[in-house]
């Protein structure tokens, strides 16, 4: 089975954080009650404790997350939020233990 991935790296106003945080726990909460079969999607939080990085993995993307309402929210002020932004759709170059 084939896996699409799509990476996004950004870094939050610091006036913006708490707000910011809630909102991506409401994303996370939601995605723990549907259980959405085959999705998975990770939030990494780096040193400077204002940066992101999110990783979404499905067989097709963007999977449930359009229909959410709180990743609606989320998505609603992003850019307002953020410094900087950036989305990658990286392919494998190599790997082990990931599945492909």
């Amino acid at each position: 089975m084939s896996v699409e991935m799509i990476l996004i790296r950004y870094r939050v106003r610091p006036e913006r954080l708490a707000e910011h945080l809630r909102l991506l726990r409401a994303v996370h909460d939601e995605l723990a009650r549907l259980r959405p079969s085959g999705f998975r999607y990770v939030s990494y939080r780096l040193d400077d404790e204002r940066s992101f990085v999110e990783v979404a993995t499905a067989p097709e993307l963007p999977g449930p997350l359009p229909q959410m309402e709180s990743f609606r929210r989320f998505r609603a002020g992003l850019e307002e939020r953020c410094e900087e932004r950036e989305t990658f759709e990286p392919t494998v170059a190599l790997s082990y233990g990931f599945e492909e």
